[in-house]
């Protein structure tokens, strides 16, 4: 009997929920873009690497600044092919020539286009439409993974639809920006633990980030931490954003940070490895019901472990030799 992947076995008629790593690192200018590709050689592919032109290009120079990019991610540097691109938000003249820009030079390969800023489903609705055409024109026979930044009261407002949009793969939360946008009704201190899981207003924008994400089977991911170099600080942060909100990717934007995030998001051990007999044993029984230590498993059980064993695997965890001939060779 042949056997079935758990890919074509369990997601008949169904797309799947994102299998992307659960850190993001922020890096603007070409020396920290280079650093952060050079730490996914050190690291492994465990973490994107998210090419800044929104605040990484200096007035004047958006054009220079996106070729640069362009350069970069197209250079034998770019070994894993894991960098996305946030590109200037609604509002700024020079977002449309970022995507032509990127789409033009490494349209095959970058791994996302993030989009910042927007204060209404309408914004988001008409820059994908645009970056669809785009790819469109430039000969791309792919989809092109979006992430918008929920940073906004607007787009707080329209997050549930926003999250319906073709093409969109990850929700962000913004919270700096969305702090500042309450006018002193939210503290300064809510932009670090534990206020800002704690103020009643962040929560309540985190818990509808995460909802119309989940909903709508896309990535929310959280937003960074200040504190820039203590590991225990962003572990924590990463934890609580998890364990507390149900967020599963995380931003980082110091090189310290992006183990203490992939660290606090990866499975735990003991599901890892429960979820590896699971599946090797629904597997052999066609995907049909099993028995393991007295329990019953199926469909439901097998693609919660299965998504499990996609995030490990992303995180760098060692799975058994025959996971990994079995499901991922």
């Amino acid at each position: 009997m042949k056997l079935i992947h758990p890919n074509d076995a369990l997601f008949q008629g169904e797309k799947p929920f994102p299998a992307i790593p659960c850190c993001e690192h922020f890096a603007g200018s070409e020396k920290l873009i280079t650093k952060a590709l050079s730490l996914q050689d050190e690291y492994g592919p465990i973490f994107d690497i998210t090419c800044d032109c929104e605040d990484g290009a200096a007035a004047g120079q958006e054009k220079d600044h996106a070729e640069m990019i362009v350069r970069v991610l197209g250079s034998e540097a770019n070994r894993h092919k894991m960098a996305g691109v946030r590109i200037h938000d609604y509002s700024h003249p020079s977002w449309k020539q970022d995507v032509e820009i990127i789409l033009s030079g490494i349209g095959s390969i970058v791994s996302y286009l993030t989009i910042p800023k927007s204060t209404q489903l309408n914004q988001v609705s008409e820059m994908v439409s645009f970056i669809k055409k785009a790819a469109e024109n430039h000969g791309l026979n792919r989809e092109i993974p979006i992430h918008v930044l929920i940073e906004t009261h607007g787009a707080l407002r329209d997050v549930h639809e926003i999250a319906t949009l073709d093409w969109v793969q990850v929700l962000d939360f913004g919270l700096m920006d969305f702090v500042s946008g309450h006018h002193g009704a939210i503290p300064a201190s809510a932009m670090r633990s534990p206020n800002q899981f704690e103020h009643k207003l962040l929560a309540r924008a985190k818990a509808e980030v995460v909802a119309a994400a989940i909903g709508n089977g896309i990535v929310p991911a959280h937003n960074v931490t200040l504190d820039l170099k203590n590991y225990e600080v962003t572990f924590n942060d990463a934890k609580r954003a998890k364990s507390e909100f149900g967020f599963l990717r995380m931003w980082s934007i110091y090189p310290t940070q992006i183990k203490a995030i992939v660290d606090a998001m990866k499975p735990d051990f003991s599901e890892v490895a429960d979820g590896s007999q699971i599946l090797i044993e629904a597997q052999k029984a066609n995907w049909g019901p099993i028995q393991y230590n007295g329990e019953l498993h199926d469909r439901a059980t097998y693609r919660y472990f299965w998504e499990i064993l996609q995030v490990a695997k992303l995180s760098g965890m060692k799975l058994p030799v025959d996971v990994n001939q079995a499901f991922f060779n």
